[in-house]
């Protein structure tokens, strides 16, 4: 009697959700880590030495919402690789702050914190690990695949770089690692040299040449892309409209030394990308993204319309009227007020012509309808003109309209009766 190995178990179809909520769970955990940390470097006294600073609230913010939206996707599409990607990220970034925190301790207590070289010297790699997740995540957004068989190489490259990296770092820096003082942040690079300082802005210069080429690899996809493909990555179109307005926020509140500003905008910038790479990926409302991109755009351009005329009008009067007057203040809020109905409308309709052409289009062919309405008089060419307007703004499937028949009038009923009479 032969007997036949038996069938291995089949993972059950929970596990990949699982995976990922543990994951989230894990790089939320090194918050706690993280502050854990810093309180110990602020008891050291030294000022540069905390991890949770000010600017420590973009990366911060980006970790997080990474984290989430990865293991929302990878829990509701678990064969998609963005959103295990995002997750990669997350944890990298988190992975950065606790490599951070623990470099600057080992500096401060020599001998306290175990291996802290060796954790010195990797620490620029977090930093090139965030490139290359992140240059993964536009090269496979919205599909999960690349967008030709020509990405392969470049793939390729950008892996090999992080592998030689890993290897390279050890090697170069010796069992204890490289630990000459406090950090500043990842990118910084002034306690390598040799072969180790070499390889780290070898690696960073690949990576930020990746993270560009995936960039590119968006418009190229987007040309060749149809139907639900190109809706998706209108979402990312979106996003990408969303980050320059939000970085000329920060460009302005930096000149005007509105730091606090600038911070807060840029934690923005980081929540953006990772929202609209899982509302692509998701599917999220596609077809009305239409809408949605032209209402951003529009009230987008009016606020800085608005904003550059408000500035003008109390620069300029500020100059003619004395010191410390509040006319100009007075001055700007009516102009603002006077001129802000018209600019948004004007505003909606020219970007309506533009990005949400079927919108426009529609509503140009109910208001000719509407005109043509007011001098037909024929049943038959009234309703043949209602049924394409409906087509045509509408588009159902099929249309059909249904008229009541009038009752007979009274002074109808009475000639037929003397006729039958």
């Amino acid at each position: 009697m032969a007997l036949t190995p038996a069938a291995p178990l089949a993972r059950p179809r929970w596990w990949p959700g699982g995976l990922a909520w543990a994951l989230w769970a894990l790089a939320v955990a090194g918050l706690a880590v993280v502050a854990w940390l810093d309180r110990l470097l602020r008891q050291t006294g030294r000022p540069e030495l905390p991890v949770l600073t000010p600017k420590a609230l973009p990366p911060a913010l980006g970790w997080v919402s990474a984290a989430i939206v990865g293991a929302v996707l990878a829990s509701r599409r678990p064969r998609h690789p963005v959103g295990w990607l995002l997750l990669a990220l997350g944890l990298t970034v988190c992975a950065s702050g606790l490599a951070y925190g623990y470099t600057n301790y080992g500096a401060a207590h020599p001998g306290a914190a175990p291996a802290a070289g060796l954790v010195a010297a990797y620490l620029p790699t977090t930093l090139v690990m965030v490139n290359i997740w992140l240059g993964f995540v536009l090269l496979l957004t919205p599909t999960g695949t690349l967008p030709s068989p020509g990405w392969r190489w470049w793939a390729r490259v950008t892996v090999a770089t992080l592998v030689a990296l890993v290897v390279v770092v050890p090697l170069a820096a010796g069992p204890a690692g490289r630990l000459v003082g406090p950090v500043a942040s990842p990118q910084d690079l002034h306690a390598f040299d040799g072969v180790l300082l070499v390889a780290y802005q070898a690696a960073m210069a690949v990576t930020n040449l990746a993270l560009v080429a995936a960039a590119a690899s968006l418009v190229v996809r987007f040309r060749r892309a149809r139907g639900v493909e190109r809706q998706q990555l209108r979402w990312v179109a979106l996003a990408t409209v969303v980050l320059a307005l939000l970085i000329m926020v920060v460009v302005v509140a930096l000149t005007q030394g509105a730091f606090a500003l600038a911070g807060l905008t840029g934690s923005l910038c980081l929540l953006v990308l990772p929202v609209a790479v899982g509302a692509a990926v998701l599917r999220y409302r596609l077809y009305d993204l239409d809408r949605i991109i032209s209402r951003t755009l529009a009230y987008g351009l009016l606020t800085v319309l608005l904003g550059s005329a408000y500035a003008g009008v109390v620069l300029g009067l500020g100059r003619l009227l004395p010191q410390g007057s509040s006319l100009a203040v007075a001055a700007a809020t009516l102009a603002v007020a006077a001129v802000f109905q018209p600019a948004r409308r004007h505003i909606r309709q020219a970007v309506d012509r533009r990005f949400n052409r079927r919108h426009y289009d529609a509503t140009e062919t109910v208001e000719a309808f509407s005109a043509r309405l007011r001098d037909q008089v024929d049943l038959d060419t009234l309703s043949a003109e209602l049924l394409a307007v409906t087509d045509k703004t509408v588009q159902p499937t099929s249309a059909s309209l249904w008229l009541r028949p009038q009752p007979p009038s009274r002074s109808a009923d009475a000639a037929v009766a003397r006729q039958r009479t």
